[in-house]
């Protein structure tokens, strides 16, 4: 690609900002209603028009469990978010806390509330394109893009919530990426929900998930009929009374931070979500028969991309280990949730794949713990990552992308900014942890 050199030019600076968060997905909500909420002025980037990120506009059906099985382990800013979704969900058992549906147009109501009522500014349709140093360790200014231009925003500390570690990368921060062994990544979901279903027929037919190995997706993805659908990836959930929300398909090859690789495969979900209605149509037809494809997500739903490298890595043995870190911020439960590349499909369908012992569920009340220092971007003073772009291995990373760790590491970096504003000069490396971990666990996080 040919080279074009922007001439110098002025563009205008707001500087008034303690606390820059940039992506409004969970971790980023959590992260500047957290800052907020400790006085400090902060401004929130988002790139769509809407708060959110996977529940609302990537439209995830449901969210992943917020118990060990014993105790809701997400807590604080998590736990109220999750609380205030289940009200809009009142189909569902009061006594459900796992796996439980979400209503994504009352999911934006509730990320907008939450943010705004702690005064939090919130700039939409706004995305960072470049990142100004001051030091080699230090973010002077973010560039942002909008309708009016080009702007530069300057803060005390900033947050990285974009789910792809895009300022962190930006400022010079050291990152992994996919498989270490062939790059790849985790393959991507356009979710979308199915309107007019026939809901008494649906209950009383068979589970569609994946794991029911008398789903109908197993015999549309044995039909000729249906050449996209390439494995048995099926997870719904009833959304609405007549609406199911379905996380379901895949699209391989998928590179978040590459545009032409994520417009393509927003082409191919559509397709994708319209050949499984048309199969669960002809396989199901008393569920499916009148029923329609109600809307598709306009985010791509992207499971991996970067991970930084931070002051400490979160590690498969961890996991295992169920570790517990003198620093930790708050807890996780959920399973090494890695979708299968394009040939383990094939080595699943020949049985070479235990998904049981590759998935590691843990027992009842069993979590491990997740590192201040797992936020914090190796050799940058004054910037925080919440959210999937964490510093973990590949392993671990399919544990915590999901929305329930990114609230609770979205809450670490919010609060952990709004403390390093106090010093002197900013270093999110030398932050007081006593005070961090006190703050987080008054205003309702769960750690050990």
């Amino acid at each position: 690609m040919a080279e074009y050199r922007m001439p110098n030019r002025q563009i205008p600076l707001d500087d008034s900002w303690d606390v820059i968060v940039v992506g409004g997905g969970p971790a980023g909500c959590a992260a500047a209603t957290a800052a907020a909420r400790e006085g400090r002025k902060t401004l929130l980037i988002e790139s769509t028009g809407c708060l959110g990120g996977m529940g609302t506009m990537g439209m995830v059906p449901g969210w992943c469990p917020f118990t060990d099985r014993e105790k809701i382990v997400y807590k604080g800013i998590a736990e109220e978010v999750f609380m205030a979704s289940k009200k809009s969900t009142p189909h569902v058992p009061e006594a459900q806390m796992d796996w439980v549906p979400i209503n994504s147009e009352q999911l934006k109501l509730i990320y907008d509330r939450l943010v705004t009522e702690a005064g939090v500014k919130v700039l939409f349709n706004t995305v960072i394109s470049a990142v100004e140093m001051e030091h080699h360790d230090q973010i002077d200014v973010l560039i942002a893009s909008n309708k009016r231009g080009l702007s530069a925003y300057k803060a005390r500390v900033y947050i990285d919530g974009t789910g792809d570690a895009d300022v962190a990368i930006w400022a010079g921060a050291e990152y992994a990426k996919g498989d270490e062994k062939n790059g790849n990544l985790q393959p991507a979901t356009l979710c979308f929900s199915v309107g007019n279903v026939n809901m008494e027929e649906y209950r009383k037919g068979p589970w569609l998930h994946t794991e029911n190995k008398n789903s109908p997706i197993y015999s549309i993805l044995n039909s000729s009929k249906y050449p996209r659908i390439r494995d048995p990836f099926m997870c719904e959930n009833e959304v609405a009374p007549g609406l199911l929300g379905f996380n379901a398909g895949h699209v391989w090859g998928v590179d978040n931070t590459n545009p032409q690789s994520v417009s393509d495969a927003l082409l191919e979900g559509r397709e994708i979500a319209n050949d499984l209605l048309r199969g669960l149509s002809e396989f199901h037809p008393d569920a499916f028969e009148d029923a329609f494809i109600a809307q598709t997500a306009p985010l791509m739903g992207v499971r991996e991309t970067r991970r930084i490298i931070g002051d400490y890595i979160l590690t498969r043995e961890d996991y295992f280990n169920r570790q517990t870190f003198p620093d930790e911020i708050g807890r996780n439960s959920y399973y090494l949730d890695i979708h299968l590349s394009e040939e383990e499909v094939e080595e699943a369908k020949e049985g070479k794949i235990d998904m049981g012992v590759r998935n590691a569920n843990y027992g009842k009340g069993e979590s491990h713990g997740i590192p201040y220092r797992c936020l914090t971007p190796r050799g940058i003073s004054n910037l925080l990552v919440a959210g999937r772009s964490i510093s973990c291995d590949r392993t671990v990373q399919g544990s915590v992308r999901v929305m329930p760790v990114c609230l609770v590491t979205g809450q670490a970096a919010g609060t952990a900014a709004a403390l390093a504003c106090a010093q002197d000069e900013v270093d999110v490396h030398a932050l007081n942890i006593d005070a961090l971990r006190k703050t987080l666990r008054e205003n309702g996080a769960y750690f050990l």
